[in-house]
């Protein structure tokens, strides 16, 4: 019986650690999505007169330190 709960108990902390993954890929993913439309109003504010170059380059910065940090797998999807 103490083998059973044993292996239940492994396999519900592995469904958890699983979990926790997808979660963090999934916010991961929200947030580079954040910073891409971020860059687009950035750069459409500088194209029309109400940015500047500044702001777009600072949102450029943004994004390239989540890729760094966590890929570039949300541009794909």
């Amino acid at each position: 019986m103490a083998g059973f709960l044993d292996r239940a108990k492994e396999q519900a902390q592995r469904g958890l650690t699983q979990g926790k993954q997808k979660l963090d890929e999934v916010q991961a993913q929200r947030a580079g999505n954040d910073l891409l439309r971020q860059l687009g109003a950035a750069y459409y504010a500088e194209r029309t007169g109400s940015g500047s170059p500044d702001r777009t380059s600072q949102a450029v910065q943004a994004l390239e330190q989540h890729i760094a940090a966590h890929g570039d797998g949300f541009l794909r999807g």
